[in-house]
């Protein structure tokens, strides 16, 4: 089922032309501030990973991840990555990165359940990133420096693009708000989970929400996250649960918030063995990916994802992510788009 937000009067601040090279420096001057923030070097990443491995990421535990056989391996299935959330991890150890220095790549996926519309889309493009840490590294206040390093490559990316293209005014606030899931249901008490996101976005122009994939205060998650990556149960922030969260921004164009990126401090091995006991999910322990940690040889990391057509679609003022990357989409919704002076590549 396809959804169409139909901005008022929308009208490109970019042609064609000026939208692909604005594409390509967004992406080289992002890649290279986040790589020097947070001391992380470019590995190549797959598309595919073997099934049944426990190394593709599940997300929240419902979208089927494309497979294929492969012929020369007796037709052994394959599955498209989702996000390389887990690959990173494996990678960190096999690579001997030490602590305070990680990895990046672009991951590149298909996710053919993906509701579409202005923000998702069957392709998915990302910068996939992840850290080592110590033990002592893995609290509340290291997350928010974390997250504060990457929302400072976000502002001077902003300010490159305006100097590019004047007639688009920087927007982002000069600091990023930082707020628990529990502490944003309880200020907007009545509202469903994406209206608080739009809530609190509106407000503060840039926000980080704590605590995705907890419980909170009426049994309920604000959003799911599988139970094997990120640590959203040890205590955090006021002592709510959570080392993990979701980066937001408001959106003037389609005068809503966007999700630009998933990330936080991930499982130990306490943390493993408890979430996916809470999820009766402890059958993932006899995968590869599990006992490779358990059995100690991963180290503990932090990491994320970041959007990069979200974006520069969000840089570029754009009202749909398909004016950004080439896709598939509803012929309804092309018709729709071309009415609404939204085209789509």
């Amino acid at each position: 089922m396809s959804y169409l937000i139909k901005p008022k009067n929308y009208q490109p601040l970019l042609d064609l032309k000026q939208t692909e090279l604005g594409i390509k420096q967004i992406k080289e001057f992002f890649q290279m501030n986040l790589s020097s923030e947070l001391r992380l070097r470019r590995v190549t990443a797959p598309l595919f990973v073997l099934k049944g491995m426990g190394i593709n990421d599940d997300l929240n535990g419902v979208e089927r991840a494309v497979s294929f056989p492969i012929k020369d391996l007796g037709d052994v299935q394959a599955e498209v990555v989702h996000s390389l959330a887990k690959w990173k991890r494996v990678t960190l150890a096999d690579y001997h990165i030490e602590p305070g220095y990680g990895i990046y790549t672009d991951m590149n996926a298909i996710r053919s359940d993906e509701e579409l519309g202005n923000l998702h889309s069957l392709y998915v493009d990302q910068w996939d990133w992840e850290r080592v840490i110590t033990e002592k590294d893995r609290n509340i206040s290291f997350l928010k420096e974390i997250v504060n390093r990457i929302y400072a490559a976000m502002i001077r990316t902003e300010y490159m693009v305006y100097e590019m293209y004047p007639q688009i005014k920087p927007s982002l606030p000069s600091q990023l708000h930082f707020i628990h899931a529990e502490e944003l249901r309880q200020l907007y008490p009545d509202m469903e989970p994406k209206c608080r996101e739009h809530a609190i976005c509106q407000k503060y122009g840039a926000v980080f929400i704590i605590g995705i994939g907890c419980k909170l205060g009426d049994g309920k998650k604000h959003d799911g996250r599988s139970p094997d990556y990120d640590d959203y149960t040890t205590k955090g922030l006021n002592d709510l649960p959570g080392l993990n969260g979701d980066l937001l921004l408001w959106d003037e164009v389609l005068q809503r918030s966007i999700e630009l990126s998933s990330m936080g401090i991930r499982v130990d091995k306490e943390t493993l063995q408890r979430q996916l006991k809470e999820e009766h999910e402890e059958k993932r322990l006899e995968l590869y990916f599990h006992k490779r940690l358990m059995n100690d040889t991963l180290p503990l990391s932090i990491g994320g994802g970041i959007g990069q057509s979200r974006l520069c679609m969000f840089y570029l003022r754009k009202a749909h992510i398909g004016e950004i990357q080439a896709s598939i989409w509803p012929e309804e919704m092309r018709q729709e788009c071309e009415k609404l002076n939204i085209h789509l590549i």
